[in-house]
């Protein structure tokens, strides 16, 4: 069952004007009390495999090591020239510089370090969105938008734990699809009605979960086409010089959202950057993709600082994989998971710190690997949430969370 397919019973139901909010209170105050309430993570998700040899943990002066430089920044790390200004923040982010995954596929590889499992045919595992959504719903009562929103392109889904912790797709400008007035109120609620009445009829049959998992998004679905916090979706709505900060990108777009959606309380936000597959011409690439990730990451880190939110907002930054030190007769990289970097901060996590080391070459690590399961497991820690919580799958087979992984200790203080 997809999103899409419970929007259609709605069958172009309205946005209404009256806000459905908790006590009457305006989207400011609840936002504010569900910001201090629970922390949010941020997953910018550089699809394609991003070259991260050029990027994070820079070769000079060997053969593996391309035509970029690294620059000094505020942290104990050096950085591609290419981002001056993540540099400047980069006392809030640290690199994990050991980074050793065992998928170097396209899909295999996205879901490996999106979930915490390899790929299994005989089960779905949840995504780190939905993970995250389920174990706070307690804390996000007030919450009418949903808890996991992926912007920019398709996340992994909910696995096991049901649909009504999929995440919302929206395009970089925040535009929600099927959210259109074309009925009025009280011909919506007969149609509601009618709705409810065959639906029930239908659950108490024992069709499965599916019947009850249909009827729980409906009514999220329906909560958020009639809730005033969707405004947190209106990018354009923005001062003219907070958009000019992130930049006219669609990543920048992306990032601002990001920003202005955990700032409504919502726990989660993936970020898409997609074109990262430099199999070829890697680094006339580079040139135009990096000052874009330059400009929003930037502004999104010096953003939520500046708003009190960092400390409450992990935020991470990965690819499904690296790209092979040897560089081709194509002048690209190709797919290689055996050695390569991501990057997280905020969250109370300590930043500024180079975890991990490779070879001089790139090609290995030379310190203690750290693998998807142990990166999910840091920003499950940093968030609160307890490494102990086993999940049971549609299979009866029980699943911890994260995968079992071990948190990354350098990055607690």
């Amino acid at each position: 069952m997809t999103r899409r397919h419970f929007l259609d019973h709605m069958a172009g139901a309205a946005a209404f004007g009256a806000a459905s909010f908790a006590l009457g209170r305006t989207v400011e105050a609840a936002a504010s009390q569900l910001s201090r309430d629970h922390k949010s993570c941020i997953l910018l998700w550089m699809s394609g495999g991003p070259p991260t040899i050029d990027i994070w943990d820079m070769k000079p002066g060997v053969a593996t090591g391309g035509p970029l430089r690294p620059i000094r920044t505020t942290g104990d790390v050096e950085i591609t020239e290419r981002l001056p200004l993540v540099a400047e923040q980069m006392k809030h982010l640290s690199v994990i510089r050991s980074m050793s995954t065992r998928e170097a596929d396209h899909t295999r590889g996205a879901y490996y370090l999106r979930t915490g499992y390899v790929p299994n045919p005989n089960v779905v595992h949840p995504s780190y969105g939905s993970v995250i959504a389920h174990e706070m719903e307690p804390k996000i009562a007030g919450l009418e938008i949903p808890p996991f929103v992926s912007i920019g392109g398709p996340s992994e889904g909910p696995g096991f734990l049901g649909m009504a912790y999929a995440p919302l797709q929206v395009d970089q400008s925040g535009r929600v699809r099927d959210v259109q007035a074309l009925v009025e109120k009280e011909r919506m609620d007969e149609r509601l009605a009618l709705l409810a009445e065959i639906e029930g009829r239908f659950a108490k049959e024992r069709r499965g979960p599916a019947a009850g998992e249909h009827a729980k998004v409906l009514e999220r679905t329906v909560s958020l086409m009639r809730s005033d916090q969707m405004k947190a979706f209106d990018v354009a709505s923005e001062p003219t010089k907070s958009r000019e900060r992130y930049g006219d990108s669609g990543f920048g777009r992306s990032c601002l959202l990001a920003r202005r959606l955990v700032e409504s309380g919502v726990p989660f936000v993936e970020v898409d950057f997609g074109g990262w597959d430099l199999h070829d011409d890697c680094f006339t690439r580079l040139d135009q993709k990096l000052p874009e990730l330059d400009r929003g990451m930037s502004a999104l880190v010096s953003d939520l600082e500046e708003r009190g939110l960092l400390d409450q907002t992990v935020i991470v930054w990965m690819g499904e994989f690296g790209r092979t030190p040897r560089i081709n007769g194509d002048a690209g990289r190709d797919h290689y998971a055996r050695a390569w970097s991501a990057v997280v901060g905020g969250g109370g996590l300590q930043g500024g710190l180079g975890i991990g080391e490779t070879s001089a070459d790139g090609s290995t690590v030379e310190s203690k690997p750290h693998s998807a399961e142990d990166l999910m497991a840091t920003v499950c820690q940093a968030m609160g949430l307890s490494l102990q919580t086993n999940f049971t799958s549609t299979n009866g087979r029980p699943m911890k969370i994260a995968g079992g992984g071990a948190p990354i200790s350098e990055l607690f203080a």
